[in-house]
């Protein structure tokens, strides 16, 4: 029972060692993930009525609007940082902030996975 590419429970169950897989639960925060996915769910309604499917910035983005977009919500969450007002708050600036890195990371990641 010492061999260390297994896990043996009490129940008499067995499974593999989780060593070196990636650990999700403990590397994203369900209260994180929540707050973002508001956050995304909100800025699906556009200023026309129509309501953009969730996915649909995985459609592509230009990294520079990305960028332009990261950074001005980066001033927000610096200003919340120092004690100043932003236009619409910490969360939602950060929550923004996680979007256009995301994305970015994303563009990234597509165009990797493509040129192989």
């Amino acid at each position: 029972m010492g061999d260390k590419k297994s896990r043996y429970f009490d129940t008499g169950a067995t499974r593999d060692t989780d060593e070196g897989k990636l650990d999700y639960e403990g590397f994203i925060s369900p209260l994180v993930l929540e707050r973002f996915a508001q956050y995304m769910n909100k800025h699906r309604y556009q200023s026309d009525g129509n309501i953009r499917d969730s996915d649909n910035w995985q459609k592509g983005i230009p990294q520079t609007a990305y960028m332009k977009s990261g950074w001005r919500h980066f001033m927000d969450w610096w200003k919340e940082h120092r004690g100043i007002k932003s236009k619409e708050g910490i969360e939602e600036a950060l929550c923004a902030v996680i979007f256009n890195a995301s994305g970015y990371l994303f563009e990234i990641l597509k165009e990797k996975n493509v040129s192989k």
